[in-house]
């Protein structure tokens, strides 16, 4: 398991053995298929690429088999970490024995490299090594105790896979050096918050790996220094001490995984004072500052609106106000709707309840699969939700997916949550299945109760509403329960069990629905969610979007890109309140997708002045025309273009 609740006193849920769930041909199969054959060895060569990324190379100078200096990002090892990861998933779930034997290769050498007091950060290494002065924690910006929880991570993940014990070995020796490091912090006083803080996440599984309590009290002690730091940042959620935070506020990542790192320790503690926390930031965020797509962090570049306004508040890839959500520059960054996706996991492990799973999905079918292209190769850093053919103003980042960016943290950190996606779809309590995501899967169920069994979930889910579980295999036939998640998209539906059908309407969204099995064998389950396309409007503080609207259909986004509609400009577009949409499968990067065809209204204006930033308004005629929206996910697949997600609405 990714993250082992099973026996954390506090999580009322846990996820299933990994080797106990097989996708199945339908959506996600298909996904995890893309990294299984094409992302890993995309990644694995940019990495491997001295003239381009270096982060192999730096590995190899620091364990003495070759020599240089560091190039590339200091957070390059935790991104390695990341890919890493991804690839232990893809080669135990496909007996790749190359791609394991790879794996064990590079950890191997990140073992060799790390120094015999624990530090591990290749950065600072090749630096002493090359006669240079002692750059440890000299600036939080360096990145080094990033490093160190993905490190954690990817031990406690590699011990549970593989059960060998050399890279926990060298994670624990990692972690005896933060402790050192953390010591001496409490006596000085004095105490740095890390940047995005993978480190409480993974001093956690590390500790319920190692059942070791040293590891969890150290993740408490993570914590409570943060509240030691002098003149904090909202930018790195510091600026107030942490019982405090009220509002999500800043860096979106740094943010998104502080607070999954909280969950995380909270199932182990129950401690309320955090729980309280991440309830009124979760609510701030879901609330009030998160996108349609679920992307996180609206801002590029700022100044935290909370701060004191005489003091340096500066922010970046950062929440703003509430409400506050451009389209064209939305920023997004991928690693920060991942961060989400992890966060609204740990909450519903803590919390069985359908609102995590819900955001989890949004941010999963929409913002993250949006940041990897149809063919696997190539990558968005920030998702915008809006693009212009051309723009007056530069951006930090490409408009359109790349192969490499200069900041590599997203692409292996989407291939990692993509290659284990089978581990959201069932988590388990004392006698109930728990439905997560959905998708085509056959698993291998073990209750604590004693219920033994084998479940298949069929279903063409997410462009279809029919789910079917179906079980056989029993091995022991005890009382259990299935819980049924019924989306806050889905307005009416049906559950049929063996025939006996219960209808779902508008107050059963955003729940989960219990269904009682006492016979477990030959026993078929059937959810019918109605998927119809709807309009979407936002809250009227939302600026960007008032008087628009977005579609959506089950659990999807949709947008229109140029070649969707034969127009001059989408900006021209309007749509129909009583608009009705036809599906339709369509292709492309030769993958099928589930498209809509609409009519929309076209505004007529040749006398517009698209270059005035003012003028009169003229005589507006208008006319229909045939357009097709796509996925969300799908977009920037067909070439440069416009895209929308919302459009001015006539009634």
């Amino acid at each position: 398991m990714l993250t082992d609740t099973s026996c954390s006193p506090y999580a009322k849920v846990s996820g299933i053995p990994f080797e106990s769930v097989a996708l199945k041909p339908g959506f996600w199969k298909e996904c995890f298929d893309l990294c299984a054959d094409v992302t890993v060895h995309q990644l694995r060569n940019i990495f491997e690429r001295k003239e381009i990324c270096h982060v192999v190379e730096n590995f190899r100078i620091c364990a003495g088999e070759s020599e240089g200096c560091h190039k590339g990002t200091p957070f390059g090892d935790g991104d390695f970490y990341k890919w890493l990861e991804g690839a232990l998933y893809c080669g135990f779930h496909r007996k790749d024995e190359a791609l394991l034997h790879q794996t064990d290769s590079y950890i191997q050498l990140i073992i060799k490299a790390q120094r015999p007091d624990g530090y591990l950060s290749t950065k600072q290494i090749i630096n002493e090594m090359n006669g240079g002065s002692n750059e440890r924690q000299k600036d939080i910006n360096e990145f080094e105790i990033y490093n160190f929880g993905h490190l954690f991570t990817l031990a406690s993940l590699h011990k549970r896979l593989t059960g060998k014990n050399d890279l926990i070995d060298a994670a624990k020796k990692a972690a005896g050096y933060l402790e050192n490091l953390y010591l001496k912090a409490e006596k000085s006083g004095l105490s740095q918050t890390a940047v995005c803080p993978s480190h409480h996440m993974g001093l956690i599984e590390l500790y319920r790996t190692t059942k070791e309590e040293k590891y969890k009290k150290l993740a408490i002690k993570a914590l409570e220094l943060r509240d030691l730091v002098q003149e904090g940042l909202d930018d790195n959620q510091d600026r107030i001490p942490l019982i405090e935070h009220e509002s999500i506020v800043g860096h979106a990542v740094r943010a998104n995984y502080l607070y999954a790192g909280i969950a995380d320790l909270y199932a182990e503690t129950g401690e309320e004072k955090w729980l309280a926390v991440l309830h009124r930031v979760w609510n701030s965020l879901t609330s009030r500052k998160l996108y349609i797509t679920g992307g996180c962090g609206a801002l590029y570049n700022g100044v935290s609106p909370y701060g004191n306004f005489f003091q340096d508040q500066k922010i970046h890839q950062a929440y703003g106000y509430e409400y506050q959500l451009p389209n064209i520059t939305a920023y997004n960054e991928t690693c920060a709707s991942i961060g989400g996706a992890l966060w609204a996991y740990r909450m519903f492990t803590a919390e069985p309840s359908a609102r995590y799973m819900d955001v989890m999905e949004r941010m999963m079918y929409n913002v993250n699969l949006a940041a990897i292209s149809l063919d696997g190769k190539r990558f968005f850093y920030e998702n915008m939700l809006r693009r212009t053919r051309t723009l007056d103003y530069e951006l930090v980042w490409p408009r359109e997916r790349t192969e490499y960016i200069n900041s590599f943290c997203c692409p292996p950190n989407l291939f990692r949550i993509l290659s284990q996606i089978g581990e959201y779809l069932y988590t388990v309590s004392e006698d109930s299945v728990w439905c997560g995501l959905y998708g085509a899967s056959e698993t291998v169920i073990r209750l604590k109760n004693g219920a033994r069994f084998r479940m298949k979930q069929e279903t063409a889910y997410p462009y279809e509403g029919t789910i079917r579980f179906r079980f056989d295999q029993t091995e022991k036939e005890e009382p259990w329960k299935l819980m049924v998640r019924v989306p806050a998209w889905a307005d009416s539906g049906a559950i049929d069990v063996n025939g006996v059908i219960t209808n779902l309407d508008s107050k059963d969204r955003g729940t989960y629905r219990e269904v009682m099995i006492t016979h477990t064998e030959g026993t078929v389950v059937e959810l019918t969610l109605t998927m119809e396309t709807r309009f979407t409007v936002s809250n009227s503080m939302v600026e960007e979007t008032e008087n628009h609207v977005a579609v959506e259909r089950g659990p999807l986004v949709y947008c229109m890109e140029s070649p969707d509609a034969d127009v001059s400009t989408l900006d021209d577009l309007i749509a129909p309140a009583d608009g009705v949409f036809q599906t339709e499968e369509y292709q492309i990067e030769g993958r099928t997708v589930m498209s809509l065809r609409s009519d929309f209204w076209c505004l007529k204006r040749e006398d517009y002045d698209r270059t005035a930033l003012y003028q009169t308004l003229g005589r507006r005629e208008r006319k229909r025309v045939g357009v097709r929206l796509i996925p969300y996910f799908a977009w920037d697949n067909r070439g440069m273009g416009e895209m929308r997600i919302w459009f001015p609405v006539a009634y």
